[in-house]
C-alpha cells in the first residue's frame, strides 16, 4: 500500500531553518506530483508548496515564497521542504501529499497523505 512518511520537524527559534522530508513507498514515485500542506491548531489546512513529477515545476504559497524551497529526489523516492527564516506563524503540522495528477494547491484532490510532522517556531 502507499505510504508517505514525513520527518524532520522540531522546535526551533525564529530565523532558524529546518528541512522536512517525505519518504514515499508503495508507488512509482516519479509518476506522482507532490505537495506540502500545513495545519495550525484551530485553522484550516493550508497549501505550502507543490512540485511536478520531474521536479521541474514548483509552486508556492505567497506566505512562504522566497523562504521555502520544495525539491524531490526520484531516485530516493523522497520529497523535501527546505524552510529558512522561519517565523512563529509557520508553526503547524506539516503534511505531504501525492497524486498521479498535478493538483497544485487543491488539497482535497490529493489521493494520498502522510501523518504529518510538527514544526514549532518560538519567538
Amino acid at each position: 500500500q502507499v505510504q508517505l512518511v514525513e520527518s524532520g520537524g522540531g522546535l526551533v527559534q525564529a530565523g532558524d531553518s529546518l528541512r522536512l522530508s517525505c519518504a514515499a513507498s508503495g508507488l512509482t514515485f516519479s509518476s506522482y506530483a507532490m505537495g506540502w500542506f500545513r495545519q495550525a491548531p484551530g485553522k484550516e489546512r493550508e497549501f505550502v508548496a507543490a512540485i511536478s513529477w520531474s521536479g521541474r515545476n514548483t509552486y508556492y504559497a505567497d506566505s512562504v515564497k522566497g523562504r521555502f524551497t520544495v525539491s524531490r529526489d526520484n531516485a530516493k523516492n523522497t520529497m523535501y521542504l527546505q524552510m529558512n527564516s522561519l517565523k512563529p506563524e509557520d508553526t503547524a503540522i506539516y503534511y505531504c501529499a501525492a497524486d498521479p495528477y498535478y493538483r497544485g494547491s487543491r488539497w482535497h484532490d490529493y489521493a494520498y497523505w502522510g501523518q504529518g510532522t510538527q514544526v514549532t517556531v518560538s519567538s
